[in-house]
């Protein structure tokens, strides 16, 4: 499964790398997110309980953070059990471009491989549920950084 896009942020792009290394802003923004803990500069532990069709699941997982072009770019990779209702590893490359001085184009590409329950539901639901989130918390995100720079 792969996803991308786009998002124009109101801020400028220090702000929106700040706050995409912000556990408590991300722990906020992630759907269905209970926990988000930073182990280190680049390794993060989340406990987030999902909901795909009838199946709801609690996943624990693990985040590395490869942060060698920031604050223009950077990519994670991680992986998240959830039990009886599967697995799901995945990453995403993100750029942030600057467009103007309060301005940000946040760009991302994702793939996810899913496994157990979640896979047998089908790719068309696994699919649009995961656009659903990933534009769920770009919302969100987008919303709590514009706060943040109007203060």
């Amino acid at each position: 499964m792969e996803l991308s896009d786009e998002i124009i942020i109101n801020a400028p792009k220090e702000r929106v790398y700040a706050a995409l290394n912000d556990p408590d802003i991300l722990q906020h923004c992630i759907p269905g997110c209970e926990e988000l803990t930073k182990l280190s500069e680049t390794e993060l532990t989340a406990k987030v309980v999902l909901k795909v069709g009838p199946v709801k699941a609690r996943f624990n997982g693990d985040v590395q953070l490869n942060t060698d072009g920031a604050p223009d770019a950077f990519s994670l990779t991680g992986q998240g059990n959830g039990g009886a209702a599967g697995h799901a590893k995945g990453g995403a490359d993100v750029t942030l471009t600057a467009d103007g001085p309060d301005t940000t184009i946040l760009r991302y590409a994702a793939k996810a491989d899913i496994g157990g329950k979640l896979a047998q539901l089908g790719s068309r639901l696994v699919q649009s549920t995961a656009r659903k989130l990933a534009a769920k918390f770009f919302k969100s995100f987008a919303e709590v950084v514009n706060e943040d720079a109007a203060v």
